[in-house]
């Protein structure tokens, strides 16, 4: 049986959204990348004496992590500007957009059932909630692989969304100027 009409596409639609997507992926690979890139650029700038760039790294990151020096992970003395939990989301964020093309077509928009990413959740809810109660005590190996399992969950849903939002944004602007084009 044919397919709707609402679900026709074109054939010279296909390649074009196929570059856009591995587009966006790439950019979104480089700010997640600048971004991880940033939180051990802070510690490296301070061991080389460049406060100037390092202090204001440490003051953005103090915004989003608490920064408990015992919480982080150190290079040759000096802290990340995140603790270990945080590095292990971000460096999860990463590792999963660069291997998402890998597992998952970079074009596919559908995303996962969100009991996925609420299963992702549940390691660093325990690890958290155990410490809390004082049943023991989590280490920087706990917070970061629980980080981890939760940043590579939440890129699995991210790819998607912002693929979808670019294919959304350019399907719209060749309507616009189809409406301004019949206004004239």
């Amino acid at each position: 049986m044919p397919d709707a009409i609402e679900n026709y596409q074109s054939p010279l639609i296909g390649p074009i959204m196929r570059r856009q997507a591995w587009k966006v992926w790439m950019m979104g690979l480089a700010v997640v990348f600048l971004w991880a890139f940033a939180i051990v650029a802070a510690p490296l700038a301070k061991i080389n004496g460049l406060t100037s760039v390092s202090s204001p790294l440490y003051h953005f990151f103090g915004f989003i992590c608490h920064q408990i020096s015992a919480r982080s992970f150190y290079i040759a003395g000096e802290q990340f500007g995140v603790c270990s939990r945080c590095f292990g989301v971000y460096f999860g964020l990463l590792f999963g957009f660069a291997i998402y093309p890998l597992w998952r077509n970079i074009e596919e928009i559908e995303p996962l059932p969100r009991f996925w990413l609420f299963l992702s959740l549940i390691p660093i809810s325990v690890d958290w909630s155990l410490t809390i109660f004082g049943i023991w005590e989590n280490t920087h190996l706990s917070r970061f692989i629980t980080g981890l399992i939760l940043g590579v969950a939440c890129a699995t849903y991210i790819v998607p969304a912002i693929v979808e939002i670019t294919r959304n944004l350019s399907l719209r602007k060749p309507a616009r100027e189809r409406e301004r084009n019949t206004q004239r």
